[in-house]
């Protein structure tokens, strides 16, 4: 088994479905038990200066206000899910985070679910670079690596340039890109030879 833990899901034209069409989406965890993800490039209706209103937090950081929050996936949509560059609780500690509730991704991200990073956010202390979603996306044992070999994805290793500096509407065309592709390039049939 090929290990996407870092790696971008990248949807082919066939992809149809409401919520994963066009959609690329961030792997943060792959192992026998199933994967697990973020889709990086589908905002929903709020932007961070309304989420942190409802979470009753200020946003201090005015590079944020209006920053997309997105659409993680169709797990858990009431819950979010914070993706951001590695902050270390110790030099000596590497692979600790400073925050509760944090995953640890192999390549230098991790993926939060504790209040207490958009806390550290809200007052200008927080990571840098962070992308915001409501739900995950997530796979049961074998059905990715079933949806890969029925031409659903492409895959790519992960870029943090296109997760957190590439305009959103880009995003796909961008990581289509990491393989030397571009859309017209992507038949919408399907075929095995």
């Amino acid at each position: 088994m090929t290990n996407l833990t870092n790696h971008f899901l990248i949807a082919m034209p066939s992809l149809q479905d409401e919520i994963f069409s066009r959609s690329v989406v961030y792997v943060c965890e792959h192992s026998q038990r199933g994967a697990l993800g973020l889709v990086i490039n589908k905002p929903c209706d709020i932007d961070m200066k309304r989420l942190f209103e409802k979470v009753e937090l200020p946003l201090c950081r005015a590079d944020l206000s209006h920053t997309p929050v997105f659409l993680g996936g169709p797990v858990q949509t009431e819950r979010g899910f914070v993706l951001h560059e590695a902050t270390f609780a110790a030099a000596d500690k590497p692979a600790e985070s400073v925050y509760a509730s944090t995953m640890v991704i192999p390549g230098g991200l991790e993926m939060t679910t504790s209040k207490d990073v958009l806390e550290a956010i809200s007052t200008g202390a927080g990571p840098r670079k962070v992308l915001v979603s409501l739900g995950y996306a997530a796979w049961g044992e074998g059905q990715l690596e079933s949806e890969i070999s029925g031409n659903s994805w492409l895959t790519v290793a992960a870029s943090n340039s296109v997760i957190f500096d590439t305009p959103v509407a880009q995003r796909y065309d961008q990581a289509l890109l990491l393989l030397g592709l571009e859309l017209w390039m992507l038949s919408p049939d399907i075929g095995h030879a």
